[in-house]
């Protein structure tokens, strides 16, 4: 059957760190053929990469594996300068000693698996022994570090149970003096050629939707702090941590990332120069009665 050209399927991660655009999307009214599909990282990039997905916001790992398939969407990511305070390296020894010991690996993010390598292996210059699976196996695998992201890494801080803590945001800003880019908004390259002026409507709503809820940020604070559950004022100080753009220093810091990944076997080298598809501000996304 042929598809409606209408029709646009957009990915949102269903982390809380996606509240502020994802919670006035859903409060909007827009086009039932705009059909938002909410996951975790790692299930977005597959739908994405499988063409499951048009556009939307994925793991910066995936664009730097396959950027032939996409374009970047502007003035769109998800990212901190410094502390994100929700991808932690949890130990239960001091990072340089983790050489030789078992760190798990969540499977929810490449991009988060990738940075900390980066920071183990380059900045603490240890060599653990990597193994992936669920947080919750930890203890199971007798594993001494855990990389937690998302709402696993927000719920295991709260819980204090491993004596240290890194914060890979900060970590990766203390060593480069740059933001880290955990997530980009990208779109398939040939749904851009094909539905271009979708593809504008839909990049204008989503930049919208993230204006608004940053304006509107203590009311999503309060409905986003019982996912957790975390206080509210926690939940805004998390939230007032993340960068939702993506300016020049977000894409040098995306380019400084990429590169290292080339040099770990993980990214194309067609990742750079990164491929921004710029925001059309003369055509408006929001629909709203």
């Amino acid at each position: 059957m042929k598809r409606d050209e209408a029709t646009v399927r957009i990915g949102m991660v269903a982390y809380i760190n996606t509240a502020p655009i994802h919670t006035i999307w859903r409060e909007r009214h827009y086009p039932a053929e705009w059909q938002m599909i909410e996951d975790h990282p790692a299930a977005l990039n597959e739908q994405l990469a499988a063409g499951d997905i048009d556009l939307g916001f994925c793991s910066s790992h995936e664009y730097g594996i396959r950027p032939e398939r996409y374009r970047i969407l502007g003035d769109l990511s998800i990212s901190a300068n410094g502390p994100v305070g929700s991808v932690f390296l949890f130990s239960r020894v001091k990072p340089e000693k983790l050489a030789g010991e078992t760190v798990l690996l969540s499977a929810q993010s490449k991009t988060s698996v990738c940075l900390v390598r980066i920071v183990l292996e380059k900045f603490y210059r240890v060599q653990p022994v990597y193994c992936c699976g669920e947080v919750a196996a930890a203890r199971q695998l007798g594993a001494k570090g855990i990389l937690a992201i998302g709402d696993d890494a927000l719920r295991l801080k709260l819980e204090g149970s491993y004596q240290y803590c890194v914060d890979l945001g900060e970590a990766w800003q203390q060593e480069t003096g740059l933001p880290f880019v955990f997530a980009v908004c990208a779109v398939r390259d040939e749904f851009c050629r094909s539905q271009p002026e979708l593809v504008a409507r839909v990049h204008r709503a989503l930049v919208d939707c993230r204006d608004e809820g940053l304006r509107q940020l203590d009311r999503i604070c309060r409905l986003a702090a019982p996912r957790i559950p975390m206080a509210e004022d926690s939940c805004h100080a998390y939230l007032q941590a993340i960068h939702y753009d993506l300016d020049e220093a977000k894409q040098r810091a995306l380019a400084t990332f990429y590169r290292a990944l080339v040099d770990f076997g993980e990214a194309s080298e067609a990742a750079l120069p990164l491929k921004i598809h710029p925001l059309h501000h003369d055509i408006r996304g929001a629909l709203d009665d």
